[in-house]
Protein backbone atom coordinates (compact mmCIF):
# COMPACT_ATOMS: atom_id res chain seq x y z
CA UNK A 1 0.00 0.00 0.00
CA UNK A 2 1.03 3.30 -0.49
CA UNK A 3 2.96 4.41 2.61
CA UNK A 4 2.60 7.95 4.64
CA UNK A 5 6.12 8.11 3.94
CA UNK A 6 5.82 8.45 0.08
CA UNK A 7 2.72 10.75 -0.33
CA UNK A 8 4.47 13.54 -0.56
CA UNK A 9 6.80 12.62 -2.84
CA UNK A 10 7.09 11.78 -6.91
CA UNK A 11 8.23 8.88 -8.23
CA UNK A 12 9.30 7.64 -12.12
CA UNK A 13 10.84 4.98 -13.85
CA UNK A 14 12.82 5.64 -16.65
CA UNK A 15 12.74 2.44 -19.09
CA UNK A 16 14.82 1.17 -22.01
CA UNK A 17 13.86 -1.25 -25.06
CA UNK A 18 15.32 -3.01 -27.72
CA UNK A 19 18.83 -3.84 -26.23
CA UNK A 20 20.93 -5.85 -25.21
CA UNK A 21 23.83 -4.78 -27.54
CA UNK A 22 27.71 -3.73 -26.98
CA UNK A 23 27.43 -0.11 -28.62
CA UNK A 24 24.84 1.32 -26.66
CA UNK A 25 23.28 0.21 -23.71
CA UNK A 26 26.72 -0.05 -22.35
CA UNK A 27 26.80 3.82 -22.57
CA UNK A 28 23.23 4.04 -21.21
CA UNK A 29 24.47 2.06 -18.57
CA UNK A 30 27.55 4.60 -17.63
CA UNK A 31 25.22 7.08 -17.36
CA UNK A 32 22.83 5.43 -14.61
CA UNK A 33 25.75 5.08 -12.70
CA UNK A 34 27.48 8.25 -12.93
CA UNK A 35 24.30 9.79 -11.47
CA UNK A 36 23.55 7.20 -9.30
CA UNK A 37 20.17 5.88 -10.59
CA UNK A 38 18.27 2.77 -11.78
CA UNK A 39 16.07 1.71 -15.01
CA UNK A 40 14.09 -0.73 -16.27
CA UNK A 41 15.01 -2.66 -19.61
CA UNK A 42 12.97 -4.51 -21.87
CA UNK A 43 15.14 -6.94 -24.06
CA UNK A 44 14.73 -9.07 -27.09
CA UNK A 45 15.36 -12.15 -26.68
CA UNK A 46 17.09 -13.30 -29.77
CA UNK A 47 19.76 -10.31 -28.74
CA UNK A 48 20.90 -12.11 -25.70
CA UNK A 49 23.55 -14.11 -25.94
CA UNK A 50 27.34 -15.05 -24.68
CA UNK A 51 28.86 -11.93 -25.88
CA UNK A 52 26.16 -9.93 -24.55
CA UNK A 53 25.42 -11.34 -21.06
CA UNK A 54 28.28 -9.17 -19.31
CA UNK A 55 25.70 -6.20 -20.20
CA UNK A 56 22.67 -8.07 -18.25
CA UNK A 57 25.18 -8.92 -15.11
CA UNK A 58 25.94 -5.17 -15.03
CA UNK A 59 21.97 -4.10 -15.46
CA UNK A 60 21.20 -6.20 -12.13
CA UNK A 61 24.52 -5.18 -10.24
CA UNK A 62 23.92 -1.40 -10.94
CA UNK A 63 19.92 -2.24 -9.58
CA UNK A 64 18.39 -2.30 -12.42
CA UNK A 65 15.45 -4.38 -13.60
CA UNK A 66 15.37 -6.92 -16.63
CA UNK A 67 11.81 -7.49 -18.40
CA UNK A 68 10.75 -9.07 -21.35
CA UNK A 69 10.19 -7.02 -24.86
CA UNK A 70 9.19 -10.51 -26.99
CA UNK A 71 11.88 -12.47 -28.41
CA UNK A 72 11.96 -11.25 -32.60
CA UNK A 73 10.24 -7.32 -32.07
CA UNK A 74 7.46 -8.04 -34.89
CA UNK A 75 3.90 -6.84 -34.64
CA UNK A 76 2.38 -9.99 -32.38
CA UNK A 77 -1.27 -8.53 -32.98
CA UNK A 78 -0.58 -10.75 -35.96
CA UNK A 79 0.24 -13.49 -33.92
CA UNK A 80 -1.53 -17.08 -32.76
CA UNK A 81 -1.67 -17.66 -28.94
CA UNK A 82 0.85 -20.16 -29.66
CA UNK A 83 3.28 -17.63 -31.75
CA UNK A 84 2.85 -15.09 -28.39
CA UNK A 85 3.41 -17.95 -25.98
CA UNK A 86 6.40 -19.17 -27.46
CA UNK A 87 7.89 -15.48 -28.19
CA UNK A 88 7.39 -14.76 -24.12
CA UNK A 89 8.47 -17.70 -23.06
CA UNK A 90 11.56 -18.38 -25.26
CA UNK A 91 12.77 -14.59 -23.99
CA UNK A 92 11.85 -15.59 -20.36
CA UNK A 93 13.97 -19.13 -20.44
CA UNK A 94 17.55 -17.21 -21.92
CA UNK A 95 16.90 -14.16 -19.66
CA UNK A 96 16.84 -17.06 -16.59
CA UNK A 97 19.64 -19.42 -17.83
CA UNK A 98 21.99 -16.51 -18.00
CA UNK A 99 21.02 -14.40 -15.15
CA UNK A 100 18.80 -16.58 -13.25
CA UNK A 101 15.97 -13.48 -13.20
CA UNK A 102 12.55 -13.99 -14.52
CA UNK A 103 10.72 -10.93 -15.88
CA UNK A 104 7.86 -9.37 -14.43
CA UNK A 105 6.68 -7.10 -16.86
CA UNK A 106 5.97 -7.32 -20.82
CA UNK A 107 6.22 -4.20 -23.58
CA UNK A 108 4.67 -5.01 -26.53
CA UNK A 109 7.11 -4.41 -29.78
CA UNK A 110 5.29 -1.24 -31.12
CA UNK A 111 2.64 -1.00 -28.74
CA UNK A 112 0.87 -3.64 -30.78
CA UNK A 113 -2.26 -4.88 -29.03
CA UNK A 114 -4.80 -7.82 -29.51
CA UNK A 115 -7.12 -9.16 -27.08
CA UNK A 116 -5.20 -12.85 -28.17
CA UNK A 117 -1.81 -11.06 -26.52
CA UNK A 118 -3.83 -10.27 -23.35
CA UNK A 119 -5.24 -13.57 -23.19
CA UNK A 120 -1.92 -15.34 -23.75
CA UNK A 121 0.52 -13.09 -22.21
CA UNK A 122 0.30 -13.46 -18.06
CA UNK A 123 2.70 -10.35 -17.21
CA UNK A 124 1.19 -6.89 -16.84
CA UNK A 125 1.93 -4.77 -20.20
CA UNK A 126 3.94 -1.66 -19.93
CA UNK A 127 3.95 1.39 -22.56
CA UNK A 128 5.14 4.64 -21.25
CA UNK A 129 5.21 8.60 -21.96
CA UNK A 130 6.78 9.20 -25.47
CA UNK A 131 9.74 11.31 -26.40
CA UNK A 132 9.80 9.75 -29.85
CA UNK A 133 13.65 9.15 -29.27
CA UNK A 134 13.58 5.70 -31.71
CA UNK A 135 13.48 8.81 -34.36
CA UNK A 136 16.88 10.01 -35.53
CA UNK A 137 15.55 13.19 -36.91
CA UNK A 138 14.89 13.81 -33.10
CA UNK A 139 17.81 15.92 -31.20
CA UNK A 140 19.18 14.81 -27.82
CA UNK A 141 18.02 17.94 -26.92
CA UNK A 142 14.66 17.66 -27.90
CA UNK A 143 14.05 14.33 -26.19
CA UNK A 144 15.16 15.99 -22.67
CA UNK A 145 12.78 18.47 -23.03
CA UNK A 146 9.90 16.60 -24.32
CA UNK A 147 10.06 13.85 -20.90
CA UNK A 148 10.75 17.06 -18.61
CA UNK A 149 7.54 18.64 -20.48
CA UNK A 150 5.60 16.02 -19.97
CA UNK A 151 6.30 13.82 -17.17
CA UNK A 152 4.15 13.49 -14.06
CA UNK A 153 4.30 11.44 -10.76
CA UNK A 154 4.09 8.01 -11.55
CA UNK A 155 4.92 8.32 -15.05
CA UNK A 156 6.84 5.07 -16.91
CA UNK A 157 9.54 6.77 -19.43
CA UNK A 158 9.66 5.24 -22.84
CA UNK A 159 13.50 5.17 -24.57
CA UNK A 160 15.08 2.53 -26.96
CA UNK A 161 18.78 2.09 -25.99
CA UNK A 162 18.79 0.36 -29.55
CA UNK A 163 21.99 0.06 -31.79
CA UNK A 164 23.41 3.77 -32.92
CA UNK A 165 21.05 5.45 -30.93
CA UNK A 166 23.49 8.12 -29.40
CA UNK A 167 21.12 10.74 -29.26
CA UNK A 168 18.96 9.01 -26.53
CA UNK A 169 22.66 8.86 -24.38
CA UNK A 170 23.08 12.28 -25.04
CA UNK A 171 20.07 13.43 -23.74
CA UNK A 172 20.04 11.33 -20.40
CA UNK A 173 22.09 13.82 -18.57
CA UNK A 174 19.61 16.54 -18.99
CA UNK A 175 16.91 13.87 -18.41
CA UNK A 176 18.19 13.06 -15.05
CA UNK A 177 19.44 16.40 -13.97
CA UNK A 178 16.06 17.66 -14.82
CA UNK A 179 14.01 15.19 -13.19
CA UNK A 180 15.98 14.96 -10.01
CA UNK A 181 15.73 19.22 -9.84
CA UNK A 182 12.04 18.91 -10.30
CA UNK A 183 12.18 16.44 -7.42
CA UNK A 184 11.54 12.86 -8.63
CA UNK A 185 12.65 9.79 -7.17
CA UNK A 186 14.09 7.60 -10.22
CA UNK A 187 13.08 4.22 -9.77
CA UNK A 188 12.43 0.65 -11.37
CA UNK A 189 8.96 -0.28 -13.25
CA UNK A 190 8.24 -2.64 -10.07
CA UNK A 191 9.59 -0.41 -7.35
CA UNK A 192 7.44 2.39 -9.24
CA UNK A 193 3.51 0.27 -8.61
CA UNK A 194 5.38 -0.69 -5.03
CA UNK A 195 5.79 3.19 -4.20
CA UNK A 196 2.55 3.76 -5.45
CA UNK A 197 0.80 1.67 -3.69
CA UNK A 198 -0.68 -0.11 -6.98
CA UNK A 199 -1.31 -3.61 -8.34
CA UNK A 200 0.11 -3.91 -11.66
CA UNK A 201 -1.61 -7.25 -12.20
CA UNK A 202 -4.88 -5.82 -14.04
CA UNK A 203 -6.87 -7.72 -16.86
CA UNK A 204 -6.21 -6.31 -20.44
CA UNK A 205 -4.60 -3.06 -19.29
CA UNK A 206 -1.42 -1.43 -20.76
CA UNK A 207 0.32 0.95 -17.96
CA UNK A 208 1.79 4.38 -18.69
CA UNK A 209 1.10 6.14 -15.30
CA UNK A 210 0.45 3.49 -12.35
CA UNK A 211 -2.72 5.75 -11.19
CA UNK A 212 -4.29 6.26 -14.33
Amino acid sequence: MNDSNNKDKKYVALTFDDGPNLDITPLVLDKLEEHGVVASFFLIGKFINNDTKPILERQLQLGCEIENHSWNHNHMDKYSAQEITDEINRTNEIIRDMVEVTPQFFRPPYISLSPTMYEAIDLPFICGINCLDWDPTVSAKERAEIVLRDVKDGDIVLLHDLTGNKNTVDALDEIIKGLKEDGFTLVTVSKLFELTGVNPKVKNKIWTNTYS
